[in-house]
């Protein structure tokens, strides 16, 4: 069975730093893109940023570039995103999601998601 469970979200202020942690069960990372998602309140679902299965694809988002990095451990089988500079726009639930896909940007992450953990940028 599937599973996804992300862990570390907070409440943090105006350039602070949290880091994400997904942690997958079921299967393994070279089997699997992983992508991470935000949603805001009234506010439709982004993608954030994602990791392909070799680890050697990587997406961001441009609201994140240059501030969020994303990595994986494979001996934890977990997903990490770290989150630099934060700003109260990074306010959201943050999801972690899983597809098959050899590469995460083409991967339509329809299937295996986890329950989210709230981000809050705030002073």
């Amino acid at each position: 069975q599937v599973q996804l469970v992300e862990s570390g979200g907070g409440l943090v202020q105006p350039g602070g730093s949290l880091r994400l942690s997904c942690a997958a069960s079921g299967f393994t990372l070279d089997d699997y893109s992983i992508g991470w998602f935000r949603q805001a309140p009234g506010k439709e679902r982004e993608g954030v940023s994602c990791i392909s299965r070799s680890g050697g694809i990587t997406y961001y988002v441009d609201a994140v570039k240059g501030r969020f990095a994303i990595s994986k451990d494979n001996s934890k089988n977990t997903i990490y995103l770290q989150m630099n500079s934060l700003k109260p726009e990074d306010t959201a639930v943050y999801y972690c999601a899983a597809d098959p896909a050899l590469s995460c940007t083409i991967a339509t992450f329809r299937t295996y998601w986890g329950q989210g953990t709230q981000v809050t940028v705030s002073s």
